[in-house]
């Protein structure tokens, strides 16, 4: 880390210290629904949107600098660590694609923490198929009027802007009609349905429905010309919403590991402690080279996201991170679990609820199994047109000029 990252990361230590711990019990116990306190906090603070332009708020830092404090939030657990991640990812939308009205209007007090965002992306109908969406927006004059639900949307209890993804009716092409509107809460805008989930609990998750929800033609990101600007608007936002997973997972991790070693460290048995087995410091051992492992590989992605590489790289780059940071907190979480024993699985220690907790960032954002998807396409795609560089290593075979066994069974 930079010196400059350190006193970030210093920053963000005593905002997440500031953290009341009823805040976590009671969100657990799904007794709050949407912390606003926190995301206030965090905006006296200057935490938000650390990567947008001062001009707007933001502390114009570069993605490695907040992947350092997306992990300190990220001890927090997985709700407060989205909630936080909200305003980087609908920030990106606005400070990438909208106009300087809208800028003034939403992302400068995004960032105070003076109002809260979400963003609906999937449907009922369609999870990772985000072109079947069925949300529709029917234009009369300046006013589009959405019909159409979004559901799984983290904060939705609580936000009052939200970017929303729907089809323009009168295009033929969804991917041409697919446009990003920033709506206000108001009439015709419901929380139909606050999910009962396993983990990732008192983030305001829930359903929204729309019923001729009036949006003006100012609130189309981009305005005017946004319309059908959907796609591109989503491709670049798959960049934050990845990032910021990869980043918070570390932390998750770390938050559960940092538990089970200080457990390892006191519990006793057959005269020792725990940690000394070997059964144990293996795990120990595994968990600081994943945690390690991932915190090289977010940093990769992040110098590439900030890079003039091309979309395709970078969306190789960053899958990579998102795909191999949550699953290897899965399986940090899973052997802090196991070192801990019986002790692990219940609420004396906060492990079990980390875990719980944790399962949810292997879906969501684009499911793991997507990642695997995007991640051999667009290594392909580049691999396939490149000229050899180095060594061709496939002639170092001894038979490797016997052209009767190269055999493709190409017609």
């Amino acid at each position: 880390m930079t010196a400059e990252d350190k006193l970030l990361q210093e920053k963000v230590q005593e905002f997440v210290k500031w953290v009341p711990r009823q805040l976590l019990l009671d969100m657990d116990d799904d007794k709050v629904r949407y912390p606003k306190e926190f995301i206030q906090e965090a905006g006296k603070r200057n935490l938000l949107g650390l990567r947008f332009d001062k001009k707007w708020g933001g502390s114009g830092l570069p993605w490695s600098s907040e992947m350092v404090a997306l992990e300190e939030v990220g001890v927090l657990g997985t709700s407060l660590g989205c909630l936080y991640s909200l305003v980087s990812i609908v920030g990106e939308a606005i400070h990438v694609f909208g106009t300087e009205e809208q800028k003034q209007r939403f992302l400068v007090p995004m960032l105070k923490g003076e109002i809260g965002v979400a963003e609906g992306l999937t449907e009922p109908r369609g999870g990772s198929d985000f072109f079947a969406a069925t949300t529709k927006a029917r234009r009369e004059g300046d006013v589009f009027y959405l019909n159409g639900q979004k559901r799984f949307v983290v904060g939705a209890e609580g936000a009052d802007v939200l970017l929303v993804y729907a089809i323009v009716e009168g295009i033929d092409d969804p991917k041409k009609a697919m446009t990003a509107f920033l709506v206000e809460r108001g009439p015709g805008v419901e929380v139909e349905h606050v999910y009962g989930l396993m983990g990732t609990r008192g983030g305001g998750t829930g359903r929204l429905v729309f019923k001729n929800a009036a949006v003006p033609l100012k609130n189309v990101l981009g305005g005017e010309a946004g319309i059908g600007n959907g796609t591109r608007v989503f491709h670049q936002m798959m960049v934050p919403e990845r990032m910021t997973s990869a980043g918070g997972a570390v932390g998750m991790a770390r938050g559960a590991f940092e538990v089970a070693a200080r457990y390892a460290d006191k519990r006793r048995a057959f005269g020792q402690k725990i940690r000394v087995f070997e059964a144990v410091n293996a795990k120990v051992s595994e968990c600081l080279t994943m945690l390690d492992a991932s915190r090289a590989i977010n940093y990769m992605a992040a110098k590439m996201a900030d890079s003039d590489a091309s979309a395709g790289q970078i969306r190789q780059m960053v899958s990579e991170a998102k795909k191999f940071s949550t699953e290897s907190a899965w399986k940090v979480v899973n052997h802090a679990m196991q070192i801990m024993g019986g002790i692990g699985y219940t609420n004396i220690y906060p492990v079990e609820k980390m875990l719980r907790d944790v399962r949810l960032i292997t879906i969501w954002t684009g499911t793991n199994e997507i990642m695997d998807l995007v991640i051999q396409h667009e290594f392909y795609k580049d691999f396939l047109t490149q000229k050899l560089k180095s060594r061709d290593t496939e002639n170092d075979a001894e038979g490797a000029f016997f052209p009767d066994e190269k055999v493709y069974n190409d017609d």
